[in-house]
């Protein structure tokens, strides 16, 4: 037989949310001959979008899971122009973007059966997915975060102040400067002499320019979703909302160590969080020298296999989710 034909097939997908969104998903299915043993849920950064997690998506595809990742709103092909991009909703917009990904997690369940579903998530995708947990840990079997981090304390009542000065003097669909530097602007400071805006997401080069080079990458995002994400930020760790999170939910942190988001301090505290919570099957991984993009770095192919592993390890035994 051909090997070609074992080969997993990629497809893409409208799907059309509660309010009428179509949300762009790419979907990465085994082959024909290969039995789906789960399904994984890819949830993208800000200022990103699916596509750059294809190399993630067909390596778990040809391991015999069904992948769907998609541009989340106010994101790549589901904003679907340079002045949507940014704008999530009128208000609580992160909130919205944790009930698509309740809309697609039971898409994946719909599509495959009564197999184990993970959800994967990034850098903005790990905040949606924290939230998801405390609403709809019981949903999933597992779920991995990488470029991630716990409570930013007084930083997120401060990124509120400034963004709710600068939606009442613009309105939340302008564009932030300021904020876009209060967020984002120390990040590159480890990494001088600075090469682009961009350095601190990987050490790869070639990796850096695809980004810059991407028109769905790097923008600067609006007031309205700074305020959003500020908002959400603060309350997805709070106690109260941690205590949501299913203790019997496996939890995989994955991050590089010197990642200004994440890092051995960021990542380090949402493990002590979920610790806290009592989350029975948590782990954390830290890999030397690796920037925010974990899978965009010198060693993706280890990071890739790690996921893999992870996700193999709990399909077999997964813990019953709701079906």
């Amino acid at each position: 037989m051909d090997k070609t034909e074992h080969k997993a097939t990629m497809k893409e997908e409208r799907i059309r949310s509660g309010d009428g969104t179509e949300l762009y998903c790419s979907q990465w299915i085994p082959a024909a001959d290969t039995p789906v043993k789960g399904c994984a849920l890819v949830l993208h950064g800000m200022a990103d979008h699916a596509a750059r997690f294809s190399s993630l998506a067909a390596a778990l595809s040809e391991a015999g899971y069904a992948v769907y990742a998609y541009d989340q709103r106010g994101h790549g092909r589901t904003a679907g122009s340079d002045e949507a991009i940014g704008i999530i909703a009128d208000s609580d917009g992160m909130d919205l973007l944790v009930e698509d990904a309740r809309l697609m997690i039971s898409k994946l369940r719909e599509d495959f059966g009564a197999v184990p579903v993970f959800l994967i998530a990034h850098s903005m995708g790990s905040f949606v997915a924290q939230g998801f947990a405390q609403r709809y840990g019981d949903s999933i079997s597992g779920m991995v975060l990488s470029g991630s981090n716990g409570s930013i304390g007084v930083m997120a009542d401060l990124a509120k102040l400034v963004a709710k000065s600068e939606i009442k003097k613009h309105g939340r669909n302008r564009r932030s400067e300021k904020l876009n530097t209060l967020s984002f602007g120390s990040f590159n400071n480890s990494f001088r002499p600075n090469r682009t805006a961009f350095d601190w997401l990987s050490s790869v080069d070639a990796e850096v320019d695809k980004y810059v080079g991407d028109p769905w990458c790097g923008g600067v995002f609006t007031a309205g979703f700074f305020y959003d994400l500020a908002d959400f930020l603060k309350r997805i760790h709070q106690k109260r909302n941690l205590e949501k999170v299913p203790a019997n939910l496996p939890i995989a942190l994955f991050s590089g160590d010197v990642d200004p988001v994440g890092g051995r301090k960021g990542a380090g505290k949402l493990y002590r969080e979920y610790k806290k919570r009592g989350v029975a099957d948590l782990s954390l991984k830290l890999y030397p020298n690796a920037r925010h993009e974990i899978l965009n770095e010198q060693n993706r192919e280890e990071v890739e296999q790690d996921i893999l592993g992870w996700i193999s390890a709990r399909s077999g035994s997964a813990r019953r989710s709701g079906q």
